[in-house]
């Protein structure tokens, strides 16, 4: 498995613990990352992106919900599942805030994320929001 997309799926895991346990869970994300990737050099990598994810979703997690949330119709946050709703706000972090990364890898990446983690449906829901998303914030196809 690919750095950035075993990253992304242990950034996936806490976003979805965090949601239910509150921002003073963010002390337990070094432990947690040591706990799955270990001590290894080679999962340093994996560590950092993961970390990079975690704490960008949670400083900029109002506005990740504002977008998610205008682009979602019909949909309210706290209504979603909680798998689709990290998947989104980890998502939407990587689509708009994630420089380094294409919108086609970070919609993509999600949509993997839903397939495997949540419900057969959820990859298509994941993606027609993040394409909103992407619509909403100008962002090229």
């Amino acid at each position: 498995m690919r750095v950035r997309t075993r990253a992304r799926e242990l950034a996936l895991q806490f976003l979805f613990q965090l949601d239910f346990h509150g921002r003073p869970y963010l002390d337990e994300l070094e432990a947690f990352l040591d706990e799955e990737l270990g001590e290894h050099p080679e999962a340093a990598e994996a560590k950092a992106y993961a970390r990079r994810l975690v704490e960008g979703v949670a400083r900029r997690r109002e506005d990740v919900d504002a977008r998610i949330g205008a682009a979602a119709t019909n949909w309210d946050l706290g209504r979603m599942a909680g798998i689709d709703r990290a998947v989104l706000r980890l998502g939407t972090y990587e689509l708009l805030f994630a420089d380094d990364v294409p919108h086609r890898v970070a919609i993509n990446e999600a949509i993997e994320l839903a397939k495997r983690y949540s419900t057969e449906k959820s990859g298509a829901f994941v993606n027609g929001i993040l394409d909103r998303v992407r619509k909403d914030a100008g962002v090229a196809r």
